[in-house]
């Protein structure tokens, strides 16, 4: 047992609170890892306001990258002092992980949300004597040290990228690109529109350029967003709030409709234009979580089938980490995936002050340095 600072949600919707507490000895199969930086992400937040349930209190986090140090009985390939990107939680013995789509483990949900390990109901961390939810996403990483099962990370590449940027490639990076290189795996000279510029869809618009898309439209209410998709390879972007029909916008850019479309937001009628501007076969791609749970798309199913159009849910951007991450930083090494741009540091200990500048707009994507 060892001690490290954390950011510990205790209620519901409140500020994170920066406290010492203990973490365990790696067990059987997993690995401790020391965090040098970890991306903040939206979903972090839905699970600290219980829109989805977590226990509490709890150490969230889920975009983690660091150094090992140490290692449980059994972990094979990995050693101390191994450069790690610590990503999501699968089983590698289901249907999903033999076709390499992890993110559709068949025990994906407990894996990643229940808080615990799943053999005994053991957490990695506490705070004298009183139990604080692990585990989050397999990492629970806004902690300077976070245990996880070795399958979860990625050994990586640091010669041209520091290893405290690279957390987001573990979640909100590899699900924007990876939504439009692996799921929709867009050819070349193809059309796209991407609602959202924010981390996920602004890497969805570097995906798209890698891909060799003709035609990228960013909607995007920010115009300091909007400006910098342009720099990513954007061809056209958006704002949307002046705008009176969305479809009827992009069918301005695309009149035959487009190819692709891919949603960042969760807004129901931002989904709904990005349908009506599809052509022909066109897919649109879903990633953003609505702020409703009984959020739903009305589908004229008629209007569906005709033309062949296809709605596609995504999870982390259909990607095998052990392959795409180490995809991604090649193509950073090769100026052709500069998520870095994006990003924002901050010490762990100012979280809430990074919360507060993310909703004011002043970055796009947080990295907090422990």
């Amino acid at each position: 047992m060892t001690k490290a600072m954390a950011a510990v949600v205790r209620q519901p919707g409140s500020d994170f609170s920066v406290e010492m507490i203990e973490v365990e000895t790696p067990r059987a199969g997993e690995v401790r890892v020391r965090i040098a930086g970890v991306g903040l992400c939206h979903t972090d937040l839905i699970f600290r306001d219980q829109f989805a349930p977590f226990a509490l209190p709890g150490v969230l986090g889920h975009e983690g990258a660091g150094v090992i140090e140490a290692v449980g009985e059994g972990v094979e390939g990995l050693a101390v002092g191994d450069e790690v990107v610590v990503g999501f939680s699968s089983c590698g013995a289901c249907p999903r992980c033999d076709e390499h789509l992890p993110s559709y483990c068949q025990s994906f949900v407990p894996l990643n949300y229940a808080g615990m390990r799943l053999d005994d109901g053991s957490t990695a961390y506490a705070k004298g004597g009183e139990r604080v939810t692990s585990h989050f996403f397999g990492q629970s990483s806004f902690s300077a040290l976070t245990v996880t099962r070795a399958r979860n990370v990625v050994k990586v590449d640091t010669s041209q990228v520091a290893l405290e940027l690279l957390g987001p490639l573990g979640c909100g990076f590899q699900t924007g690109a990876g939504g439009v290189m692996n799921s929709l795996a867009c050819p070349a000279g193809s059309s796209i529109a991407i609602f959202g510029g924010g981390p996920v869809g602004l890497a969805a618009v570097m995906g798209a350029v890698i891909q060799g898309c003709s035609t990228i439209v960013l909607v995007e209410p920010v115009a300091a967003r909007r400006d910098i998709a342009l720099e990513l390879g954007a061809t056209h972007v958006i704002d949307p709030g002046p705008v009176e029909n969305l479809s009827e916008a992009l069918r301005a850019i695309v009149p035959a409709g487009l190819d692709f479309a891919f949603d960042t937001s969760g807004v129901v009628p931002v989904i709904e234009a990005g349908l009506a501007a599809l052509g022909s076969r066109g897919a649109i791609g879903l990633v953003g979580v609505p702020s409703k749970r009984e959020a739903a798309l009305s589908v004229n199913i008629a209007a569906l089938m005709t033309p062949g159009h296809r709605i596609i849910g995504i999870i982390e951007g259909d990607s095998d980490p052990q392959a795409f991450i180490p995809e991604l930083i090649a193509h950073h090494a090769a100026g052709r995936f500069p998520f870095d741009r994006l990003i924002r540091t901050f010490p762990l200990a100012e979280i809430n002050e990074a919360l507060a500048a993310q909703a004011r707009g002043e970055c796009i994507k947080v990295v907090l340095i422990p």
